[in-house]
């Protein structure tokens, strides 16, 4: 059996090359992928995309990201590697709908246009789409074995063999033990939570504090140089990092640090869709909680970070007994489209906001962040200030669209245009947001897996 390299191709980024083992592979929401080959040369590559044109043509941070300014640079690449546009051969996917529009809401149809976009383009430089699976609410992974070209679109996240079959639904006991037998947010990083809440602290006293714990020591020092936070020289100590970056972002890490503590306690096969996929996903959701609270000016920026990294503590929880449960799961996501917390009551007769709620209390976490553990599925609910849960809402379906494929997730959408009124945004300004999806949350390492059999060959 031959040894097969496998890469994660992230959302506004390209692989193209020639023949050699090596699968390619996009999980796709409503971001959208694209397959070019050319066989007789032995070229080919596959592209994801965010969004079909750049928000702002002054400013383009990544053209790959774009479907107009993407597949152009996509296709020259091919072309300068030896391929010739009147042999290649083109697969599409992804596209999905973020979800339920009514007409007035039509500018939400984001992977539509973006597919649309792709299709006029490949048009215009003559290369024959031999297939095209797009729309609906469908999210799926692309993929293009660059051995054989062969290539596959298959249903998402629902290749993890479950391995506690027919595992029976937790009762509220056994909840309660769950949540006592986790490893808790260290003691350091909830003291620091608090004080980011009062707004008002010795950043001095706080070092020193974090100091007294090696581990979230050493591991804010190793964000503060990983590929999410780096800057443009090594931070090597705590006293460095704090001169370096500056208050806040300093205080961002150690949170950040703890909560990557804290969900590590999660392997693959529950909700995590690939390693380290819920952290990741915690991150960018934080990430772009930041970025709409500052666009929108209505909620404080850090606040909304953390708010963001803690929505689904939940998770940790129940991540035991939604390994088991792979088969029934698959059927209520593909075949009934049914939102996440639903599919979890159904079969665990508990919920992760829930939960994440009873562990927010325990954690004697402030209420603005207790409220958007616990609401942010549907902000509608929420007992206190909406705002910042909202402001979570939306980066959480951001996330779970457009960087799909790190874990389990679906959020309603039914009152979609609601939750953007509330923080004074149109549904035309819908593009804005998903600009702001950090490029960099995704980057896993490559893979190695097996020489499999089968698949399509765009011919």
């Amino acid at each position: 059996m031959k040894t097969h390299r496998k890469d994660h191709v992230a959302s506004g980024s390209f692989v193209a090359g020639g023949t050699q083992p090596r699968l390619l592979q996009a999980f796709l929401g409503t971001c959208v992928g694209v397959a070019i080959v050319d066989e007789t040369a032995g070229i080919g590559g596959l592209i994801h995309l965010l969004l079909p044109e750049p928000i702002n043509l002054q400013s383009v941070d990544c053209p790959h990201k774009y479907a107009s300014t993407g597949i152009p640079i996509f296709i020259a690449e091919l072309v300068e590697l030896g391929a010739h546009p009147e042999n290649m051969r083109a697969v599409v996917a992804g596209g999905a709908l973020v979800g339920p529009l009514a007409p007035r809401d039509m500018n939400l149809d984001i992977g539509g246009r973006t597919a649309d976009t792709v299709m006029d383009i490949l048009r215009q430089k003559k290369i024959a789409v031999v297939a095209s699976e797009t729309g609906g609410f469908f999210t799926c992974t692309l993929e293009l074995d660059m051995q054989n070209w062969r290539w596959h679109i298959r249903p998402a996240g629902f290749d993890v063999p479950a391995t506690q079959p027919g595992m029976p639904s937790p009762a509220a006991l056994d909840i309660a033990m769950a949540i006592e037998s986790v490893r808790p947010i260290p003691q350091v990083a909830l003291k620091v939570l608090r004080i980011m809440q009062e707004g008002e602290y010795d950043i001095g006293k706080i070092a020193e504090e974090v100091k007294t714990d090696q581990v979230i020591s050493a591991r804010t020092i190793q964000l503060c140089n990983s590929a999410l936070f780096s800057k443009s020289r090594e931070v090597c100590s705590l006293d460095h990092a704090l001169v370096f970056l500056g208050q806040e972002l300093f205080l961002k890490l150690v949170i950040s640090a703890a909560v990557n503590s804290y969900y590590s306690q999660c392997g693959n096969g529950g909700y995590s869709l690939c390693k380290g996929g819920l952290y990741h996903h915690a991150v960018g959701t934080a990430m772009i909680a930041e970025k709409i609270a500052a666009m929108t000016g209505k909620q404080a920026p850090a606040v909304a970070y953390t708010a963001g990294l803690l929505h689904d503590i939940g998770k940790v929880v129940l991540d035991h007994y939604i390994a088991g449960t792979y088969p029934m799961l698959y059927r209520e996501f593909q075949d009934r489209q049914a939102e996440l917390i639903d599919v979890e009551n159904r079969i665990l007769s508990m919920d992760h906001p829930r939960t994440g709620e009873m562990l927010a209390r325990q954690w004697s976490l402030p209420d603005g962040l207790t409220e958007a553990i616990r609401f942010h599925h549907d902000p509608e609910k929420s007992n206190g200030d909406r705002t910042l849960t909202t402001i979570v809402y939306l980066a959480d379906l951001l996330m779970s669209r457009f960087h799909t494929g790190l874990e389990l997730e679906r959020l309603g959408t039914d009152n979609l245009t609601n939750h953007l009124s509330r923080l004074d945004l149109p549904a035309n300004r819908f593009d804005s947001l998903v600009d702001l999806i950090p490029l960099e949350v995704l980057q896993p390492a490559a893979e190695t897996t097996g020489n499999g059999n089968g698949g399509q060959k765009p011919t």
